[in-house]
């Protein structure tokens, strides 16, 4: 419909105008998130459909983080206590595992990456990662399970997303959410759309520790996903290129 002055009766051959709707994109995803998650499924594949078995526990033991490595001399083993804060990240522990990360690294990680780019985002990735298993191994000194999974990354993601994602109106634009001011940590933490996600997301992490949700026959770090979440909201700024 076109706007006319009331009482006002539009020509016959005028043409009448047509809303525009502009639609994003379902999938635009920026190329350094779509090169992630083909390495991690390219490595999921290979350990499921190439490895054998002996092999790939032995990457395992090797790749992914073990607290119990921290209970023992380090001199007196390899240097995976070294890379295995970072390198257990990599790895899943099925593809379900790996569909879960994946969906909610598109969801929160595209925003990040467009907002700091890939260099950063590399050095991010690192210490997240970090983080998640420190408040994890601080809950689990000693165990000798084995952690693996991008979900305390993901959470570091989702943390950083969440301090700047959210616009005035508290929706949020896939395409355009990456150029909006980063809150501070006081208004972000007054912000009704910024404290609703993150009580949602932090009830069901307790619930998770409860025992409410439980996928599978694999136990939850729930600890590293709070670790991760955290290091995200309150450290991003030191990432962020943007004023």
């Amino acid at each position: 419909m076109t706007d006319q002055p009331d009482g006002v009766t539009p020509a016959e051959d005028a043409e009448t105008e047509k809303p525009v709707r502009v639609r994003e994109p379902a999938f635009n995803l920026p190329s350094g998130l779509v090169g992630i998650l083909a390495v991690l499924v390219a490595i999921h594949a290979v350990r499921t459909y190439l490895l054998p078995q002996s092999i790939d526990n032995e990457l395992v033991f090797n790749v992914a983080f073990l607290p119990a490595r921290y209970d023992h001399p380090l001199a007196d083993q390899s240097l995976a206590w070294l890379w295995s804060p970072i390198t257990y990240s990599f790895l899943h522990g099925s593809w379900e595992h790996l569909v879960f990360n994946g969906f909610w690294m598109v969801a929160f990680g595209a925003p990040v990456i467009r907002r700091i780019g890939m260099a950063r985002l590399a050095v991010f990735w690192c210490l997240s990662a970090v983080a998640a298993v420190g408040l994890h191994i601080a809950f689990h000194w000693g165990d000798m399970a084995v952690v693996v999974g991008a979900s305390g990354v993901v959470a570091g993601m989702m943390g950083a997303a969440a301090r700047f994602v959210f616009s005035p109106s508290g929706r949020i634009s896939r395409q355009f959410a990456h150029l909006n001011r980063r809150l501070t940590i006081g208004e972000s933490l007054s912000n009704r759309s910024v404290v609703f996600f993150a009580g949602i997301w932090f009830l069901t992490n307790i619930l998770i520790a409860l025992g409410v949700f439980a996928f599978g026959d694999a136990s939850i770090a729930w600890e590293a996903h709070i670790g991760g979440f955290l290091f995200g909201f309150f450290l991003f700024g030191l990432f962020d290129p943007r004023n």
